[in-house]
């Protein structure tokens, strides 16, 4: 990554037109290609940006002042939307070596409901016993594969929070598994933590199950006989 705190000016030109007058920012050129803009405020958001794959081409006006072009690959007949900055002065310029990043782990997330409701499949609904975790498809891994106490297939979607691609992720699973007369009919359960109304509603039209999940109950951290409501 390469880190510039420069007294700038910015210009972009493609689907609209933005201006950003001479001031001092911080100029980020990531290893992925894009290209960012911070000011000191504006939260964690650029003030302009420009998405990979880009090119970034460094030269000087007529007048002599610094200029970066950085032109995003357009398809194909199309003008490309482009960023110009024009360097007034420099006052850092640095190149660091990051390494693979790991990826943000957070408590909580789709791996570790996974978990538990693969130790707790009951919870999701009376009688239901864990098959398999991650079981496999042509299209891609089902996160629980259960059977319900009739002996009945069930394929559980786990997501921390229910949307509408959730829903249809599932029924993608439920049309490819009910294709297998060993399984067949298979059913279906979208868990999460939350539950869009609109994908609430779409489970319902599919057939298939919504069930809340109560992580820090599945824990342990959180008894229901000690709450006041």
């Amino acid at each position: 990554m390469r880190l510039v705190v420069a007294r700038c000016q910015v210009d972009y030109a493609g689907r609209l037109t933005a201006h950003l007058p001479m001031a001092t920012r911080v100029l980020m050129i990531k290893a992925d290609g894009s290209v960012l803009v911070h000011s000191d405020g504006g939260s964690y958001k650029p003030l302009n940006w420009m998405s990979p794959p880009c090119t970034v081409r460094e030269g000087t006006t007529e007048d002599g002042v610094v200029e970066w072009t950085v032109t995003a690959k357009a398809p194909k007949g199309a003008a490309p939307d482009t960023l110009r900055i024009l360097i007034e002065e420099i006052h850092h310029d640095s190149n660091h070596e990051l390494g693979v990043d790991p990826g943000l782990q957070k408590d909580g997330v789709e791996k570790h409901l996974q978990e538990l409701l693969a130790e707790h499949p009951a919870t999701l609904m009376p009688g239901l016993s864990l098959v398999r975790r991650e079981y496999p498809t042509a299209i891609g891994p089902v996160d629980l594969m259960c059977r319900d106490a009739d002996g009945v297939s069930v394929a559980v979607e786990i997501k921390r929070r229910g949307e509408i691609d959730g829903v249809e992720q599932l029924t993608r699973y439920l049309e490819l598994l009910n294709r297998d007369p060993l399984l067949a009919p298979v059913r279906g359960i979208f868990a999460a933590q939350e539950i869009k109304p609109q994908a609430r509603v779409l489970a319902g039209d599919r057939g298939i199950t919504c069930a809340l999940v109560d992580y820090d109950a599945l824990r342990g951290l959180d008894d229901p006989t000690d709450r006041l409501f």
